[in-house]
């Protein structure tokens, strides 16, 4: 069975009863995708359903935020400050940093089971009763259909999570090609202007502080890899946000993220190629950062840098420095929850995953060399 964009379109328009998607910009980055999908992912006949319905509950939820704004106009007006955007490659300390942070009751973030289920369902009660349960049941059949994930990256349906998934909704993301061997669509994503794709993310964080009211002033803290790929529009798009960048060597960092792809690759496709996908985001991350460097040259009081080393040696003192640069003293309660999430973070792990970069078409030499111009600077 082929994806067709207009059937996607049909079935969320049938679903809803809603036929508004507002400025039509993204059936540009989803008709890409699907080609895509089509051309390259050789989806399985489970992972070829799966992604039509995850392709459809995305588009559902672009009808149902424009329902929602027209219905509550107000939601446009709240004042969205983002304090940080967290990113660097991938398995890099960035989700520990994340949730350290977000524990502090100065700050917000957003929560995995909101990325999945960001609107109230009609009659919901305020707590989202329903939302949270679809989201644990959501998160246990991921980690059944791939239980070695759990050992690669601590997941909860309601920890903070990364809000790049808020970002699927408009096509442009990095989340993609994550999940699907898609490179095509990757290729073109670098070379796309994400600038509506970031103003469609502010709305999506006004919908969500327009739901909780002791949200109200609260700076986020935000986290994905895939911010490396829009740093110009993340500084463009949140005025005072700082961009917390978290560094680890390449030799380490990208043969682990090959390995959790390869794992979320397979849930669609029996064909997924390691060697491949380790080449393909071996190359990417390299041509990523080269990029990068010249968006920092641009603007170096914008961002801020945390060691992967630091992270695991002394966590809380890299938190208190992170929180020093965004403009916030830490005070009683700040250290008590980073405490106390430092103790949940222990109790957590899962062991650790097995891999060498040989496994994903690298090697550890070219990888270094391949990396060098950016260890030379930051490492």
């Amino acid at each position: 069975m082929t994806l067709l964009v207009e059937d996607l379109l049909t079935a969320a328009r049938a679903k809803t009863g809603l036929s508004d998607f507002g400025d039509d910009w993204f059936v540009e980055p989803l008709g890409v995708l699907v080609s895509s999908l089509n051309d390259e992912a050789q989806l399985s006949e489970i992972g070829q359903s799966m992604t039509q319905r995850r392709l459809t509950a995305l588009l559902v939820d672009r009808l149902r935020l424009r329902a929602l704004q027209a219905e509550h106009p107000e939601v446009l007006e709240e004042q969205v400050n983002v304090a940080a955007e967290i990113c660097g490659l991938p398995r890099t300390g960035s989700t520990l940093l994340h949730r350290l942070l977000a524990s502090s009751p100065q700050l917000t973030s957003t929560a995995s089971w909101e990325t999945s289920y960001p609107l109230p369902f009609p009659n919901e009660p305020a707590d989202a009763p329903e939302r949270k349960r679809r989201a644990k049941e959501k998160m246990d059949a991921f980690l059944a259909l791939s239980p070695e994930f759990a050992q690669i990256h601590t997941v909860s349906w309601e920890a903070p999570e990364e809000d790049v998934i808020l970002v699927d909704r408009s096509f442009a993301s990095m989340s993609f090609d994550s999940f699907y061997w898609v490179p095509s669509y990757g290729v073109w994503l670098r070379g796309f202007d994400q600038g509506k794709a970031y103003g469609e993310l502010r709305e999506w964080l006004q919908v969500l502080q327009w739901q909780e009211p002791a949200r109200a002033g609260k700076p986020w803290v935000l986290k994905s890899p895939h911010h490396l790929t829009a740093a110009t529009t993340v500084l463009d798009t949140f005025e005072d946000c700082k961009i917390v960048m978290t560094h680890r060597s390449p030799v380490q960092a990208v043969p682990s993220y090959a390995s959790m792809v390869a794992t979320m690759t397979a849930q669609y496709s029996d064909a997924a190629d390691p060697q491949a996908i380790g080449q393909y985001w071996s190359a990417r991350f390299r041509e990523t950062l080269s990029a990068f460097a010249t968006v920092r040259e641009a603007r170096p009081d914008r961002f801020v840098d945390v060691h992967f080393k630091a992270m695991l040696s002394d966590p809380l003192a890299e938190v208190r420095r992170v929180f020093a640069a965004i403009g916030l003293t830490p005070g009683p309660a700040d250290e008590a929850a980073w405490a106390a999430y430092l103790e949940q973070n222990r109790a957590e792990r899962h062991g650790s995953h097995a891999y060498t970069a040989e496994d994903f078409g690298l090697s550890d030499e070219q990888l270094a060399r391949d990396f060098a111009p950016y260890t030379e600077v930051y490492l």
